[in-house]
């Protein structure tokens, strides 16, 4: 069994629970964007993390090997992506990217935002004109070295 595998298998029985990310992470105790990350491939689960997940969902042992090795990071299928709701990150990365990057220099210097040391929320935000994603991204800020 691969970890393409197995991500299908976690959302089969996902599914079929009539679970939510939510409940998957509580089981393993960490946020429901962290969790869901790795239950897609993009995380390592601990061994006990992996059990959690495993009973849950009552995937096989080889299933529950498998969430713990270290994945091959990034998902996407092609460069541009096609999905429409992945597709408006990619857009909006495309319109606001200079800003975000300029305002980032701006404010702490010549440096990258960690997507390691990095956490996400996620979260509803009711509106009467329709309600809203409200997304959070937090990554530590990395200087560029001089040396």
């Amino acid at each position: 069994m691969n970890r393409n595998e197995v991500t299908e298998l976690i959302i089969t029985q996902k599914l079929a629970k009539g679970l939510k990310w939510e409940d998957l992470a509580q089981a393993v105790g960490q946020s429901k964007e962290w969790t869901t990350a790795g239950c897609l491939g993009q995380m390592t689960f601990s061994a006990e993390e992996a059990a959690a997940i495993g009973k849950l969902l009552e995937l096989p042992a080889e299933a529950v090997v498998q969430l713990q090795v270290v994945p091959y990071k990034g998902s996407l299928p092609s460069a541009v992506p096609t999905d429409p709701l992945i597709y408006r990150f990619y857009e909006l990365i495309q319109v606001y990217g200079t800003t975000i990057k300029s305002l980032i220099h701006e404010e702490f210097g010549d440096g990258i935002m960690s997507a390691i040391d990095f956490s996400m929320d996620i979260q509803r935000v009711e509106d009467p004109k329709g309600d809203r994603v409200n997304i959070v991204l937090n990554g530590k800020f990395l200087p560029y070295k001089r040396y």
